[in-house]
């Protein structure tokens, strides 16, 4: 029905990721996609593109508030989803999950306070703290077999410190692929609530779940729980919207609502694009089909992935994925240093993914990588990768 066998002309279009690896490698053959940065190498949903042309043959693009329609969509879909009725006037707009993370740390914390993060983890995480003269508070995840579990007994220690005010929930988890159960979410919530620590849960990746398996939203599973977080949501991973810079950011307690506001005001925040208001409208009520053959194109070429690897790498050992279109590659049997291994990628086999270092130290001597590109794409990228390890085997 949809197009997931094409890969777009990015070249020269001021993709990031794009721009990245022709720093790297200017001279790199056409055919070459990079599978780094979470953005999709696919073709955008049709009902968003054609929806939005409609909209712009009589739309006049000034400044412009969220609409009653987009407000209801959002709405719509976190129900219809994610069975998490909410009222509109949870929602505050914000130009992307990261800008609300920032936010989110100026306005629970103050200088030298600590913020909990479950390493490894999506960077910007990092940034947000240091940035902000936070501290970084690791609590590693334990990694057991091929799947990751929370280190409940560190993280009930590092909640019990009173300068310890905030925890990052990576939800589905990044890099690592993880979905929490409904008892794990509820542990966490616990530790929380009896520390008084308030929960940020980047739920950005909610969307694209395997089969098998089921997101529970953070604030769905006590009423105490819903008034001790903040729940961040985007369309931009689901239905690759980042340009647009449109993020809803779901907080019931209004007090920590209000708080959130404020520090936004402060910093000159004020509405969002009012293409990303519409596209996220449009992408809510008019794309779950588009959104449901995606999801299995991203079970296939995680399979791919899988089966490519036992069959002629074994030493690389693939994380389960559970959430997410980011796989995670643990190579450290390839006995290479983190460096080396970059260069090696980058410079024998033409792969451009991001590398697990920039994760933190627990991610050193892995690989994340993108599996939202058609899966011609993939099998291309794991046979340079097969052939690089034979010729430096030699």
């Amino acid at each position: 029905m949809y197009d997931f066998s094409s890969c777009p002309d990015r070249e020269n279009s001021g993709s990031a990721k794009w721009a990245a690896m022709k720093k790297v490698a200017p001279q790199i053959s056409s055919d070459i996609i990079p599978l780094s940065v979470a953005d999709m190498e696919l073709p955008t949903a049709p009902e968003i593109i054609s929806g939005l042309q409609d909209y712009l043959s009589g739309a006049v693009l000034g400044y412009t508030i969220p609409t009653n329609e987009y407000l209801q969509a959002v709405c719509g879909w976190m129900l219809r989803r994610h069975e998490f009725e909410i009222s509109p006037e949870w929602i505050v707009s914000s130009p992307g999950v990261v800008p609300a993370i920032f936010n989110s740390i100026r306005s629970y914390t103050k200088k030298g306070d600590g913020v909990i993060v479950m390493t490894p983890v999506y960077y910007p995480f990092y940034r947000a703290i240091t940035e902000n003269k936070r501290r970084i508070v690791k609590n590693p995840l334990l990694h057991t077999g091929s799947t990751y579990h929370i280190n409940f007994d560190d993280l009930e220690q590092k909640a019990r410190s009173e300068q310890n005010k905030l925890l990052i929930l990576c939800s589905p988890h990044n890099p690592v692929g993880r979905i929490w159960t409904n008892e794990e979410l509820q542990r966490v919530a616990d530790i929380c609530l009896k520390n008084n620590v308030l929960v940020i849960a980047d739920e950005i990746h909610s969307d694209i779940i395997m089969p098998g398996h089921r997101h529970t939203v953070f604030a769905t599973l006590s009423e105490d729980a819903a008034d001790n977080c903040l729940i961040c949501t985007a369309p931009s991973k689901t239905f690759n919207l980042a340009g647009l810079q449109v993020s809803n950011i779901i907080i019931k307690n209004d007090l920590i609502r209000r708080k959130f506001i404020k520090t936004a005001v402060k910093a000159g925040y004020g509405t969002l694009n009012v293409l990303g208001y519409k596209a996220c409208e449009i992408a809510y009520t008019k794309c779950e089909a588009w959104l449901e053959q995606l999801l299995k194109l991203i079970d296939g070429n995680r399979k791919l992935c899988e089966n490519f690897m036992e069959k002629n790498i074994p030493q690389i050992k693939i994380t389960k994925l559970e959430g997410t279109y980011l796989q995670w590659w643990d190579c450290r049997k390839l006995n290479m240093e983190k460096n080396e291994l970059e260069s090696f990628m980058t410079k024998k086999a033409s792969l451009f993914f991001d590398e697990g270092y920039i994760f933190g130290k627990e991610g050193e001597g892995y690989e994340r990588i993108n599996l939202a590109c058609p899966a011609k794409a993939l099998d291309s990228a794991l046979l340079r990768l097969k052939n690089a390890l034979s010729v430096k085997s030699k």
